[in-house]
């Protein structure tokens, strides 16, 4: 996918594996990766990083391979819920720390552009999610009252 803010390609991050059933030497029962991804997000961490620890200390390619669920259907299921989606929330902290650089450094033009980029995105993902009823329809992004959501 081409990038937004620039006229140049991009390149995608990692890629899926290729089989679609558990592999062999994942030794795990889908009950016990349940509760490890149930364990993890109360511990607070996020999705993503959720699937990052179970590949790296348990060997877990998928969870949805082993599980025949996703995390997020998971986590939906136990009612731990975060109040917005996880990369609408990784752009509005991105956001704020630009907001609390620009307050000490008004003059940095390149942070200010970057601050412009970044709440575009944010807007643009916001609709999206407004369209699919993620979010309500009168959910508005105003950085004073969003820093409480985030910052929890």
């Amino acid at each position: 996918m081409a990038r937004m803010h620039s006229r140049k390609k991009g390149n995608s991050g990692s890629t899926r594996p290729a089989r679609r059933e558990k592999p062999v030497w994942v030794e795990l029962s889908s009950e016990e990766v349940e509760n490890e991804v149930i364990k993890l997000a109360r511990k607070g961490f996020s999705q993503s990083l959720i699937g990052v620890k179970l590949r790296d200390s348990y060997g877990i390619p998928l969870v949805k391979v082993v599980t025949g669920k996703s995390i997020h259907q998971i986590l939906k299921e136990n009612n731990i819920e975060t109040p917005l989606p996880e990369d609408l929330t990784n752009l509005v902290k991105k956001a704020l720390t630009l907001r609390k650089h620009l307050e000490s450094n008004h003059k940095d033009l390149e942070s200010k552009k970057g601050l412009q980029r970044t709440e575009s995105k944010i807007y643009r993902l916001i609709k999206y999610y407004k369209s699919k009823k993620v979010l309500e329809p009168d959910f508005r992004y105003d950085p004073e009252k969003i820093r409480t959501i985030v910052m929890r």
